[in-house]
């Protein structure tokens, strides 16, 4: 067993969920907390799951980076909007063999990530998960859990599986955590853009879950035709995702629980929505192969407009009382 020692940067539905299953399987893990700083520091971690609740009363909460030790390995799972504040909460947290684990959506994030702390010790995760946090501390796990781990080089060349892989591996499984170790990063991060490009665009422009969006064949097809482009797109990075893997996330997905994406959750709160991540900069970078992907940047277009819209009525209704 090798239970590295963890810190958690942004204690949400997936930084909370996976760092107290490692907390509860014998890690010792920091948790980087905001809002929820007070609340945790005295009543801890409650986690819903349907393999099983459980609290953890006491953890190691911190609202300020400097008062955090070096830790093993260090979980950005922030959402990436907040992304500017990383260059001043990593480098507190690092030691020389330090491993930062990206757990976040969308392309291009490991390379933002490794000039702050260093190429050689960047690794990205990909989460395949249904969790909400709906309170402080509280965090509601709905179904699935496997993470893909894959190690960075600069342009997202493939690396194979490393040592640094499989010991990150080793401590999530004995958390009951399902791990697929990927040879190749870029191809994981598009092959998980086959889901979160149509399925949170979707639920913001159409307010909906994606229970309601599978079961309207109109809509079904459209994501199939999203998810096309989004291989497409993949294909102009050269990596090939097989047309096998567009027909698995379409399974999964209508037999997943009814579910409000991360993207719509953030909508309806009036947060920032991580468009830049997880549209924009796959457009950008199939633009620059010569390649439009009409449905992706229509998707793109209209979640902008929403999202501007969305903060200007918010602000407007503040102080009203109808």
């Amino acid at each position: 067993m090798v239970n590295f020692s963890y810190t958690i940067v942004g204690t949400g539905a997936i930084g909370g969920f996976y760092g107290s299953r490692l907390q509860q399987a014998g890690s010792k893990v920091n948790f980087l907390l905001n809002s929820d700083y007070q609340h945790v520091s005295h009543n801890g971690l409650l986690v819903e799951s349907p393999e099983g609740n459980f609290t953890l009363p006491q953890v190691n909460a911190y609202r300020d980076v400097s008062e955090i030790p070096p830790s093993d390995v260090v979980v950005v799972a922030l959402k990436t909007t907040n992304n500017h504040l990383l260059s001043k909460l990593l480098p507190p947290l690092i030691k020389d063999t330090t491993i930062v684990l990206v757990l976040q959506n969308g392309l291009g994030i490991e390379e933002e990530v490794a000039k702050i702390v260093g190429t050689q010790r960047v690794i990205g995760g990909m989460c395949f998960i249904c969790s909400n946090k709906i309170g402080p501390g509280h965090i509601r796990h709905l179904d699935y859990g496997t993470v893909t781990i894959a190690e960075y080089l600069p342009n997202y060349q493939p690396v194979g599986i490393t040592q640094k892989m499989r010991q990150l591996a080793a401590d999530f499984e004995s958390a009951g955590i399902e791990v697929l170790l990927s040879e190749d990063l870029l191809l994981s991060r598009w092959q998980k853009l086959v889901w979160n490009i149509p399925y949170n665009g979707l639920s913001v422009v159409l307010d909906a879950t994606t229970e309601q969006l599978m079961a309207d064949g109109e809509m079904r097809s459209l994501i199939e035709q999203i998810m096309q482009e989004v291989v497409l797109g993949a294909k102009t990075c050269n990596r090939l995702i097989p047309e096998s893997f567009i027909e698995k996330m379409l399974v999964y997905t209508t037999k997943m629980k009814p579910y409000r994406t991360s993207m719509k959750i953030d909508y309806d709160l009036v947060r920032p929505l991580e468009i830049e991540a997880i549209f924009s900069n796959p457009l950008k970078i199939v633009a620059q192969a010569g390649v439009d992907l009409p449905r992706i940047r229509m998707l793109d277009q209209q979640l902008k407009f929403l999202k501007t819209n969305n903060r200007s009525n918010n602000s407007l209704g503040k102080g009203t009382n109808c």
